[in-house]
């Protein structure tokens, strides 16, 4: 017999793999794989399910075209975004009423794990964004209006949506940033500019930070609901990137940008606080979706040196080599049972700030350290384009930077730890 969410999910009109999957199919991460364990640590049938049906349309519809999508440095996201819409992953912990699943954010993980598969940075990240960084706080705190006419798209995929929060000179300082929304009449009136806005260019709207008043920082901000076709909305340029080739980042200003007020998200002043709430979901899938593209690096790696001979013996006969990769794979599987733990007191409700940022730090830190010890076992291999291992390389360098830097985490843990001095 199906779970019983199969059953109240097929109501709804849901996707036909929760329909038939009952719990069938199961498929096993490479960690169980490894240890002969059936039970996961927080996976049940259904998350495995889900992952299943994600990889048929990672294999088809993705990964085939990912080559061609980083030489062209965009992917189609209207077209991508649709074809995930329609099975249900833009939305796996979002209500029912507008289309979701209505799934705890564990199910979310399990998404943005399977997405680690996907071969390359850019297009994961982007669909991060449409589904978990710019929708949580629309889906927990705006009105029911509001989320008909932004999240149920966006869900859908029938929408491409952006996240404003960083600026040329207010990065990881989100407290910093300079763009106003001042209200006049039924309307607010924004100026300012966004920077490193991932869909940028392809985005419909942008769930948008902006100050909406001149009091404290940390209660001056307010998130709005902002169409991308508005007059004075400009897409300055496409950001030339060194990585997350595939997914388009873009510069943006607004120019008396006339927004209604009824596209405010929640309560005028209390942006930052829900920006800091969104921001502990997209750490946590941020952690969460870097785990496939390390396990499979190291096992490329492994097929490599393996295959590849110097001095007449395997390049992993070396002590140096085969030490080294047991050590990274030890230090993945302490990131995966971190990011695990945070996820689990974060479905029960629990304040996961210190853990989101803890796991945040440690993906950044080990995916330029395996990385860059991987490359290194390849030699000149390493350094082409031809490989998984160079454009992971490229790609995972953002993890440190974006979503707030290493620096940033390693603030919020000494503040959790009451170690941080006072300014």
């Amino acid at each position: 017999m199906a779970p019983l969410w199969f059953a109240l999910l097929a109501r709804k009109g849901q996707p036909k793999w929760l329909l038939r999957s009952g719990g069938s199919g199961r498929l096993r991460s490479s960690a169980a794989e490894a240890s002969g364990d059936r039970h996961h640590l927080i996976y049940t049938p259904e998350h495995f399910a889900l992952r299943a049906s994600l990889r048929k349309i990672i294999d088809k519809e993705i990964n085939p075209f990912v080559d061609q999508w980083e030489k062209e440095g965009q992917f189609p996201a209207h077209q991508v975004f649709k074809s995930l819409g329609k099975a249900g992953f833009l939305g796996v912990n979002k209500p029912t009423e507008y289309g979701g699943l209505g799934l705890d954010f564990s199910y979310s993980i399990a998404v943005a794990e399977e997405l680690g598969n996907i071969h390359c940075g850019g297009v994961p990240m982007a669909i991060g964004v449409q589904s978990d960084m710019a929708t949580p706080a629309l889906a927990r705190f705006g009105s029911d209006e509001l989320k008909q006419q932004f999240l149920a798209p966006t869900i859908a995929g029938d929408v491409v949506a952006c996240l404003g929060v960083s600026e040329p000179e207010a990065g990881s300082d989100v407290a910093g940033i300079k763009t106003k929304a001042v209200r006049k009449g039924d309307d607010y009136v924004v100026n300012g500019g966004k920077m490193w806005i991932t869909s940028g260019c392809q985005a419909d709207w942008m769930c948008l930070l902006a100050n909406t008043s001149d009091g404290p920082p940390h209660r001056n901000k307010s998130l709005l609901c902002l169409p991308m076709k508005l007059p004075g909305v400009h897409v300055a340029k496409k950001i030339d990137k060194i990585g997350m080739r595939s997914s388009d980042t873009a510069q943006i200003f607004f120019e008396d940008v006339r927004v209604p007020s009824g596209y405010l998200i929640g309560e005028e002043g209390m942006g930052f606080t829900y920006q800091m709430l969104q921001f502990q979901e997209e750490r946590l899938w941020a952690a969460a979706n870097i785990l496939a593209p390390l396990e499979n690096v190291i096992q490329e790696t492994i097929d490599y040196t393996r295959q590849r001979k110097t001095f007449n013996q395997p390049i992993l006969s070396n002590q140096t080599v085969h030490f080294r990769l047991a050590e990274l794979a030890t230090e993945l599987e302490l990131l995966r049972s971190l990011v695990y733990q945070a996820v689990v007191l974060y479905v029960q409700g629990n304040d996961v700030t210190r853990l989101a940022s803890m796991a945040k730090l440690k993906a950044g830190r080990l995916a330029r350290e395996l990385t860059d010890s991987c490359l290194q076992f390849w030699g000149g291999m390493g350094f082409t384009n031809e490989v998984l291992v160079s454009r992971l390389y490229r790609d995972s360098r953002l993890l440190s930077i974006g979503a707030g830097s290493d620096e940033v985490m390693l603030s919020i843990i000494c503040k959790y730890m009451q170690i941080l001095p006072k300014k």
